[in-house]
Parts: C-alpha cells; sequence; structure tokens
C-alpha cells in the first residue's frame, strides 16, 4: 500500500464520517497542515503513522449489511474472497476459494494476503493508481494472471477480477473474483 493510496483513502473516509483533519491530527500528534499533505499524496508518514491510519481506514464490516455481504460472499458458489482494500486483510472467502488454499478459513481471516501475491498481481497492484480506481464510483479491474503456487495456497492462471465495494463507514473493500480461467 502506497502512502498516496492512504492518503486518499483517509481523505474519503473522514469526509464520509464528517471527521475534521484536525481530529485526526491531534490523534496522531502532528498538525493539521501533515495531514493535508498527507491527503494530497506529498507528505510522508512514519512507520507507526501509517498502521495507525491503516487500523483507522482499513476495511471494517460492523453494520448488518456489511455482515449481509460477508455471509454473501462466504456462501457464494463461485471461488471469490473479498479483502481489506488498504491492506489485503482477508474478511471472507467462499468455500470454492477455500478449495484452492491449503489451510482453513480460521487460519487466515483477519490476515494479510499480500505476502501470497504473485508478481502478475503485484503488478496489477502498482497500476490500480493510473487506472482510477481509487476514484469515487471506480468499477472493476481485470487483469491476467499465471499459475502461482505457495505453501499455504495456488492462484490458477487466467483472469482475476477485483472490484471496489463501499462498507457502510466509508471503509472499502475489494471483492476479488476468477474470470475465464486458462488451461492448467
Amino acid at each position: 500500500m502506497s502512502p498516496s493510496s492512504l492518503g486518499r483513502a483517509l481523505r474519503r473516509w473522514r469526509r464520509l464520517n464528517d471527521i475534521k483533519q484536525t481530529a485526526i491530527a491531534e490523534t496522531l500528534r502532528v498538525s493539521q497542515t501533515t495531514v493535508s499533505r498527507w491527503e494530497s499524496g506529498q507528505g510522508k508518514m512514519s512507520d507507526r503513522e501509517m498502521a495507525t491510519l491503516v487500523r483507522m481506514v482499513g476495511a471494517q464490516p460492523d453494520s448488518d449489511s456489511d455482515r449481509a455481504l460477508l455471509d454473501l460472499v462466504a456462501g457464494a458458489a463461485e471461488p471469490m474472497h473479498l479483502v481489506c482494500d488498504l491492506s489485503h486483510r482477508l474478511l471472507a472467502a467462499s468455500p470454492a476459494r477455500m478449495a484452492a488454499w491449503r489451510v482453513g478459513l480460521e487460519t487466515l481471516r483477519g490476515r494479510s494476503l499480500w505476502r501470497f501475491a504473485s508478481a502478475d498481481i503485484m503488478r496489477a497492484e502498482a497500476a490500480l493508481a493510473g487506472s482510477g480506481w481509487h476514484e469515487a464510483g471506480s468499477g472493476e479491474f481485470a487483469f491476467q494472471t499465471r499459475f502461482h503456487d505457495c505453501e499455504t495456497l495456488w492462484i490458477g492462471a487466467g483472469t482475476i477480477i477485483w472490484t471496489r465495494i463501499p462498507l457502510s463507514n466509508g471503509t472499502m473493500a475489494r471483492l476479488v473474483r476468477d474470470g475465464a480461467r486458462a488451461a492448467e
């Protein structure tokens, strides 16, 4: 996650929740100007500040509608999972997705899946900034990936489709679905 994407997420979350920059500044013991620079992608954050902001604006499915979304993903017949758009922390996964993973959902839920990302996924993530992904109303982002196998899970060759979904409190989740699959 880049500081600029975190800054954009902070601005969106703060505006949706009617929180002033000064309140964020007080929480993090920085100036309001520093928060403004972060939101515009011009200021640097310390590791501690980044971690605090990710906890603050990372996907937090806490309403009935958010829990219904998690239930829909968890009950879906097609392979899919839902992660925090910022931290890639796993929120929910379908049984078909879990079939491709070598550990149970209880092991991965709440943990970032980024450490399992293939080079193709890393390139796609880097391309999001120029795609309008972080703008309001962004749709889907599809890309091709090659087969990737690691100790915990495997990723099939073919198309991966990301859909950005706002949660009720203004945080963002990412639905990860399989598109057309290549012959393996």
